[in-house]
């Protein structure tokens, strides 16, 4: 069975957002590869990113929301402005945007992609994978924004059903 269609299998399955992120998370790895891999939700409109999936809770739980206010630079530019991929791939380049550079180095890690995930128009996640340093080539970021939008949107769509409890039929 190709990994599309384990993911397919998969999402169908799925009755709990987390379902659904896992079913993403193993997907991009079968894409493009990651040893961390977190789902950040937005709500642009009341300012606000909340970590709603992670594959390594310990280092990076899921959280309650945080405020985007003083967030600036390349890499806010970029996914929230832009609603473009960022990526970096030294810990140099990380430690430029993020602060927690220090941490992410110390779990080998030295890249990042980070995916908006757009609905109706509106930023309403990202998605961010991590790896070893120079992992992100072209040819990797390209398989990402190819093979992981839509599915990537099919996830955040099913989550936002789950969280308002509109389970469907039956």
């Amino acid at each position: 069975m190709s990994f599309e269609s384990t993911f397919a299998a998969r999402v169908s399955e799925a009755r709990t957002p987390e379902a659904c992120w896992r079913a993403l998370e193993e997907l991009a790895g079968d894409v493009a590869g990651h040893r961390l891999f977190t789902v950040m939700s937005v709500d642009m409109p009341a300012g606000l990113v909340r970590r709603a999936y992670s594959n390594r809770p310990t280092e990076y739980p899921t959280s309650g929301s945080k405020p985007l206010h003083g967030n600036t630079g390349d890499w806010f530019e970029t996914v929230f402005n832009r609603r473009r991929t960022f990526v970096a791939n030294t810990l140099q380049e990380i430690a430029k945007v993020f602060p927690d550079h220090e941490l992410i180095g110390s779990m080998g890690l030295g890249s990042v992609i980070n995916l908006p995930v757009l609905l109706e128009g509106d930023l309403v996640a990202a998605i961010n994978l991590l790896d070893v340093a120079g992992h992100y080539t072209a040819e990797r970021v390209k398989a990402a924004e190819e093979q992981l939008a839509i599915p990537a949107r099919l996830c955040c769509a099913l989550a936002l059903r789950f969280d308002g409890n509109q389970t469907g039929p039956g």
